[in-house]
């Protein structure tokens, strides 16, 4: 790496814009200042970017994670109302280099330099001894899923859009939900149900089956604030019956998509749980549903009981990994 340099590195989702810059001195990289902003109040990144970062401020270099596919340098998210390009984001920033990846590309570097404070286990597993791939797993405003495969010249992270595959569900109460949620939606994938809007779909299809009434006060507060936020903070503190078992719900495909995950990669190296929704539901996780349905995968129970389960509980896990790899970039 290049000595005292300043690099720009973001985490581009479709509620925030999180945007920091860092100064790199040999291999120290140390957070200079940084800023979330609301992704609905600016028509492009370009935007966000110079009024973070006026152009009289020389960057080296710049990484961005964004929450969509990139290809060939362009990245056209659904959650996010404009394109984003690295050729126009260089212009903006003086030609320094830019690269675009997926946002889960950038997380799963970041799960590379959190400190174990920074990590809740859900199972400690048997992990083998020499470094083997891993996959992380994200919901959040969407649902991110990528692989991480270590091989002799390091790690390759791998992105992925698994998680608009199709949503497998499990038992009849979750046929039921497919069924109740295709009828709105028409396709169903994972992330309808593993997301923040997908905790809302969960909590809708289950008062939907309710003999009770939603009480006033939860009404009120789901019209006056994020639905799915009210629903996740009621369920964590176990006032509304609905709202837990739609929680337990989506802990429980959670955990089931992960193994999925896990078993299409072979990820003996272990699972590790990102994203905004999971340190918020950190106490319901812990109680066990997540990694029974995780384990629950017939003749592959006990390969699976083998993989670390691990939740971040750093929501900057992508911007730490997209500040890694800008620094890469100035070698």
């Amino acid at each position: 790496m290049g000595d005292s340099a300043q690099i720009l590195a973001g985490d581009i989702g479709g509620t925030k814009i999180h945007l920091a810059i860092y100064r790199v001195s040999g291999e120290r990289l140390e957070m200079a200042r940084d800023r979330v902003l609301a992704t609905a109040d600016y028509q492009s990144l370009e935007a966000a970017v110079a009024e973070f970062a006026p152009a009289a401020e020389p960057l080296a270099a710049a990484c961005f994670g964004a929450a969509g596919p990139v290809i060939d340098g362009v990245s056209r998210p659904v959650n996010i109302p404009w394109p984003m390009r690295e050729r126009d984001l260089s212009q903006q920033l003086g030609g320094a280099p830019v690269r675009l990846l997926n946002d889960l590309e950038a997380t799963a570097w970041g799960t590379l330099f959190l400190p174990d404070s920074d990590l809740v286990t859900l199972q400690a597993g048997a992990p083998p001894k020499a470094p083997s791939t891993a996959v992380v797993v994200a919901a959040g405003t969407g649902l991110g899923e990528a692989g991480m495969v270590h091989t002799r010249q390091g790690w390759h992270m791998i992105a992925s859009e698994g998680g608009h595959s199709d949503f497998a569900p499990r038992g009849p109460e979750q046929i039921a939900l497919l069924e109740f949620l295709a009828g709105e939606f028409g396709h169903v994938s994972f992330e309808r149900v593993l997301s923040g809007p997908g905790l809302h779909n969960l909590y809708r299809f289950l008062r939907s089956r309710s003999t009770t009434r939603e009480p006033e006060w939860l009404t009120e507060q789901m019209r006056a604030h994020d639905p799915s936020a009210v629903i996740g903070e009621a369920a964590v503190a176990g006032k509304d019956p609905e709202c837990v078992r739609a929680v337990e719900l989506f802990c429980a495909i959670y955990g089931a998509e992960a193994a999925n995950l896990a078993l299409k990669y072979f990820a003996q190296g272990g699972v590790y749980v990102c994203g905004g929704i999971a340190p918020k539901l950190i106490d319901i996780l812990r109680q066990g549903g997540f990694v029974r349905a995780f384990c629950d995968k017939g003749r592959f129970q006990e390969m699976l009981s083998r993989i670390p389960i691990r939740v971040s509980m750093n929501e900057n896990t992508a911007l730490i990994g997209a500040a890694h790899v800008a620094a890469s970039m100035l070698q």
